[in-house]
């Protein structure tokens, strides 16, 4: 018996050692992508040697990081797209330069992430837009052949990952773009761009769920955050804004395939010489019919900001609109507790508050 004991338990053992040997390794494996032939001198494009580290990191059985040390990496438009086979992360030491010319990157989102799980992306380094130059192409109000210019980093269908610690600088259009998005974690980014370069949204949000935005600042020449069609349970706190237009819901309404907005919590965050504060914002001649609802702002500062609270059913960038209607967006259930601090416009009310018809917005409730 004793025999036939020591048996079955060598067999056991020599099954375990083929289960691990087989199966996919922990050992966290690096690619290094100047091991590619980057190279970090701010002129040579390295976006071929980048995909082909992102490619071999993604199909790595195994834990994998794909690596940008210290230099500048000039880096034409460059999709890392997925599915990967495990855990992928994504490190960057050094800065990542954009072209200049807004014409050289040919997409429409220079650094683009997606069909990805389990996706991190850290580091101390920087992703440059270099976006003075295209700055001033950004005139779409007067110009109806005015050029896309690119956003610097985009995430679309990418699920249960981060971003957390780089900074994003002078972006041509948009900084970080969430199409599709669910359960992903922004923390500790830094997104700066000067108060008067146009349409440098900080962080834009669409079709999105589960957002968790934190310990984050952003300054920019339009909205710190903006939340679009689509959007649950977004979470956003400790958070810096200005300069910017705020963080804004909308603009809503203009389009015929927009979808509901539920579920926003924003607290313990500053706004810092902004043009808004709160901002909430849907076309009057609306498209749809959707609800924006189940809003919570609490423990907000205001310092010197010219609208701090502003709900604007009747939106309108480009005077004179059209109004041939009205606003079908609903706002509902609205909880503004703990909002103080100053307005740089000693005429302009503190809340500004503009709807076509009162009973489109109901149950808002203010505390201060």
């Amino acid at each position: 018996m004793a025999s036939i004991n020591t048996a079955f338990k060598a067999l056991c053992l020599s099954l375990l050692l083929v289960a691990v040997s087989s199966s996919p390794t922990t050992e966290l494996k690096i690619f290094d992508v100047q091991s590619y032939g980057a190279k970090g001198d701010g002129t040579s494009d390295n976006a071929k040697a980048f995909t082909n580290a992102w490619k071999d990191a993604c199909a790595w059985k195994g834990r994998s990081k794909v690596y940008v040390p210290k230099g500048a990496f000039y880096l034409g438009g460059v999709t890392f797209a997925g599915p990967c086979n495990c855990q992928t992360s994504f490190v960057i030491d050094g800065v990542l330069l954009a072209p200049t010319n807004n014409d050289d990157i040919k997409k429409e989102t220079w650094v683009n992430f997606s069909y990805i799980n389990y996706l991190t992306i850290s580091g101390s380094g920087t992703i440059d837009g270099q976006g003075k130059e295209s700055w001033p192409l950004n005139n779409c109000n007067t110009n109806d052949h005015c050029p896309r210019l690119a956003v610097s980093m985009g995430f679309d269908f990418v699920n249960n990952s981060r971003i957390e610690g780089i900074t994003s600088l002078n972006s041509k259009a948009g900084h970080l773009n969430f199409f599709f998005v669910d359960n992903f974690t922004i923390a500790g980014v830094n997104i700066t761009a000067p108060g008067d370069s146009p349409n440098t949204d900080g962080i834009k949000i669409g079709f999105s769920s589960n957002i968790n935005i934190s310990n984050t600042h952003i300054g920019t020449g339009d909205d710190c955050i903006a939340i679009l069609s689509g959007n649950t349970n977004l979470f956003i706190y400790n958070v810096t804004c200005g300069p910017g237009h705020g963080i804004s819901v909308g603009s809503l309404g203009k389009n015929k395939d927009e979808k509901n907005v539920e579920g926003l919590m924003v607290k313990d965050t500053v706004f810092t010489g902004t043009s808004d504060g709160i901002r909430i914002k849907t076309w009057e001649s609306s498209a749809t019919e959707i609800a924006l609802s189940n809003f919570v702002y609490e423990n907000i500062q205001m310092i010197d900001v010219q609208s701090p609270i502003n709900i604007d059913q009747q939106y309108c960038p480009y005077p004179p609109c059209k109004k041939t209607g009205d606003s079908h967006v609903q706002i509902q259930n609205v909880t503004l507790n703990n909002i103080w601090g100053t307005s740089m416009n000693k005429e302009a009310p503190w809340i500004r508050i503009e709807w076509f018809k009162p009973k489109v917005t109901d149950k808002i409730r203010f505390s201060f």
